[in-house]
């Protein structure tokens, strides 16, 4: 059962990375943001979700034969059926793209299920493919072999490191266009909140900057006149 509140998620949907990683710092939380992975999705919609956690270890080869597949509890495969409706797969490969984390089937079986994106800080097999899926998928880089060459699926909805982030399970991931962060789940309402907030005075800031006005005292706002003007811009486009 999802404990994001709707309206959370909402607000996330309409908030950038940039934004919500300005947030976290200020809480003294500074490497929450996924490194080095991009986005292969072609929507320019948000990935929010709860994370639903994958971790991969190095192979042993002897125990990663191809025959692993055919285990209906093989982890890799649990944690595709297993992941539920609205949450984000985030797959831990140690970040090493030599093998690929998925491919086109199991990312088509996430979004056929209506999971709201996977990112792994490996990559995928089937880019191409998953690209013009629709569903938000992140990676560091195409790989075409299967994830037993070097990779061996460990374990599931556990705590991992992704990009050299910690992902918690529950925890609220949120991917842009620059990349994807991670947000505490305790502290995931505040965060929307704050944020959504922010975000509203950037734009204001933004339109005033392409107005020609200067940033002094305006961003950040140290300025009563600042503070009457967003208010009274506010008021008038009803934000």
């Amino acid at each position: 059962m999802s404990n994001l509140k709707p309206e959370t998620r909402q607000k996330l949907m309409g908030i950038s990375t940039a934004t919500l990683a300005t947030c976290l710092y200020k809480r003294g939380l500074r490497n929450q943001f996924i490194q080095n992975v991009i986005k292969l999705s072609k929507s320019d919609k948000n990935m929010v979700g709860e994370a639903f956690t994958l971790r991969y270890m190095p192979a042993r080869e002897d125990l990663n034969g191809i025959e692993v597949f055919k285990n209906p509890a093989h982890p890799q495969r649990k944690a595709v059926e297993d992941c539920p409706a609205g949450a984000v797969m985030v797959i831990d490969s140690r970040k090493d793209a030599r093998a690929a984390s998925a491919g086109g089937i199991l990312v088509g079986r996430l979004m056929s299920k209506g999971v709201a994106g996977v990112v792994t800080d490996g990559g995928f097999r089937d880019s191409a493919e998953i690209a013009n899926l629709g569903i938000p998928a992140y990676h560091q880089r195409p790989s075409a072999p299967t994830n037993l060459t070097h990779h061996q699926a460990i374990d599931i909805n556990v705590p991992i490191g992704c990009g050299d982030a910690p992902v918690f399970p529950g925890d609220v991931i949120v991917g842009d266009g620059d990349g994807v962060i991670v947000l505490p789940a305790h502290l995931a309402d505040e965060l929307a909140n704050e944020a959504f907030e922010m975000t509203v005075f950037e734009d204001f800031v933004t339109q005033e900057v392409a107005n020609g006005r200067s940033i002094t005292g305006l961003y950040p706002n140290t300025q009563e006149q600042t503070t009457l003007d967003f208010q009274a811009w506010r008021k008038k486009v009803g934000r």
